[in-house]
């Protein structure tokens, strides 16, 4: 299923750098993982879900689900999740073009 329609994001590829000991934590970090960025923002709470998904498969197999709060890798996800908050809150100062196809 087609999660991001900007960047043309699979719900399979963002499942898919979801797994390694570097794993995004953010819907920010999914993008950079995927090497795009958010465009509209829609997909956000979509890519949200699915990382949690992953987390509580992680915790029903024994993983840790949340980093501890002394873990620097949490606190680097904790400020861009909240940069993209941020960022999505914003108007956009040039909102994509929709083309109505022929």
């Amino acid at each position: 299923m087609i999660v991001c329609s900007c960047n043309v994001l699979s719900d399979h590829a963002v499942r898919g750098c979801l797994s390694g000991p570097d794993c995004p934590r953010t819907p920010a970090q999914v993008y950079r993982c995927l090497g795009c960025s958010p465009q509209c923002g829609r997909c956000a709470v979509t890519i949200r879900k699915i990382l949690r998904g992953a987390e509580a498969a992680s915790a029903d197999a024994g993983a840790c689900a949340s980093p501890c709060p002394a873990c620097p890798q949490a606190r680097i996800a904790d400020a861009l999740d909240a940069a993209l908050e941020d960022a999505l809150a914003e108007p956009m100062a040039h909102p994509p073009r929709i083309v109505a196809a022929a």
